[in-house]
């Protein structure tokens, strides 16, 4: 007989000894004084700089977004009452999908209430219902999509990070295969590099493949109008699914998938993630709505975050600070050990103010520990300075090596 207690207890205990237990910090933010936040810690509280928030262009605190929220408050209430088939569709989710339409030129989208469930449902829902489905995903894809397609009991072939060569092997391999999904991200989160979705795009044409991008690190960032990597490398109106998120740079919530009318209406009909799910309240869909519609019109949060990701890079790299280099706006800086990295992270927050959350395994390999720090417009160059100044002593109090 098995005691349930001490079966937790041991569990947890094995995640503290390893160095892998999450602890969330208590922070509350500063509307109108992004990047700061209040820490609350031990019954007092601290001014605290984030340097890890994934509200990449500080949009969450943009004034037209808060007022089209309180306004769309006002108008309808908080909560949207149902599910979208049932009395949960208000002419906010209708115009925001079709603004995601516009934003992605596509004939159809579809929301979610976040992306995780947009990627899970979707994928699941493919794997399920195509004949003979075969996945091949990009082996440092997110959680998401991983849960989906195991969750369609679809067999999955992995290829090797970013690697045509090995792609296109197993597309090879299945030639004969009825469906097939290419299954990968445009910017991957935890390293910060892109994937050459041009060249894929030819494999998945050649060998007669859908083709399932996840855009979420990307969206509002990348592309003339914020669309995305596909929209910035000219190949938008290749990819079959596009998978983005509201809750990042468009600094709200919610996830959505773009495409073709009939595919788009295929996984609504049928995915039980979305048919069975309460649908976002309307204000989120009003403040989305109007984020969206705001960094398509205004590169400046663009110009703005790239200057500051310069000038990190610079001030890291005076420092001899050792991370991962990629053209993106996330920076990894490495650590390689799970204890280390939990402890630079305290001592930052508890000596210098600055909070940035390590990230250990399963989320990176083992061996593979970091501070992911990102960057936004509103971080200053005095915050800059601060912060590498502050992981050059981190990096020299814990004797970590510079070579990680």
């Amino acid at each position: 007989m098995i005691n349930y207690s001490e079966f937790f207890k041991k569990s947890l205990n094995s995640l503290k000894l390893d160095g892998n237990y999450r602890i969330f910090a208590d922070l509350e933010k500063l509307a109108g004084s992004f990047p700061q936040a209040l820490n609350y810690k031990d019954n007092s509280v601290s001014e605290v700089t984030v340097w890890c928030s994934n509200d990449y262009l500080g949009m969450s605190q943009n004034p037209s977004v808060l007022a089209n929220m309180t306004d769309a408050l006002t108008k309808v209430g908080a909560g949207s009452g149902g599910t979208r088939n049932i009395s949960g569709t208000n002419h906010y989710h209708v115009l925001l999908e079709r603004e995601l339409c516009y934003l992605h030129q596509k004939e159809s989208a579809l929301l979610f209430n976040s992306g995780y469930l947009a990627n899970q449902a979707s994928l699941s829902t493919l794997g399920k219902k195509l004949p003979d489905c075969i996945f091949f995903s990009d082996e440092k894809n997110h959680a998401s999509m991983i849960q989906g397609m195991k969750n369609s009991n679809a067999k999955k072939v992995i290829f090797k990070h970013n690697d045509l060569s090995d792609l296109e092997i197993n597309l090879k391999k299945y030639s004969k295969v009825k469906s097939k999904i290419i299954v990968f991200e445009s910017v991957y989160s935890m390293d910060g590099d892109f994937a050459p979705i041009e060249k894929i795009c030819d494999l998945a044409e050649k060998h007669n493949a859908l083709t399932f991008l996840d855009e979420v690190h990307a969206v509002g960032i990348y592309g003339q109008r914020g669309a995305g990597v596909a929209e910035r490398d000219g190949v938008m109106d290749r990819i079959d699914i596009i998978q983005g998120t509201l809750a990042k740079a468009f600094g709200v919530i919610g996830g959505y998938i773009a495409g073709k009318k009939d595919t788009i209406d295929f996984i609504r009909s049928f995915s039980s993630g979305f048919i069975f799910t309460t649908s976002l309240p309307p204000c989120i869909a009003a403040g989305a709505y109007t984020s969206i519609r705001h960094l398509k019109f205004s590169s400046l949060e663009r110009e703005k975050l790239f200057k500051v990701v310069k000038e990190l890079k610079a001030q890291l790299k005076k420092y001899n600070i050792p991370f991962l280099k990629n053209d993106s706006h996330i920076l990894p800086v490495m650590i390689g050990d799970p204890i280390l990295c939990k402890k630079a992270s305290q001592i930052l927050l508890d000596d210098f103010q600055i909070y940035v959350q390590p990230i250990n395994y399963p989320t990176v390999p083992k061996g593979k520990e970091r501070l992911r720090i990102t960057a936004s417009p509103q971080h200053s160059p005095k915050m800059i300075r601060k912060l590498a100044s502050a992981l050059n002593t981190v990096f020299k109090c814990l004797k970590i090596n510079k070579a990680a």
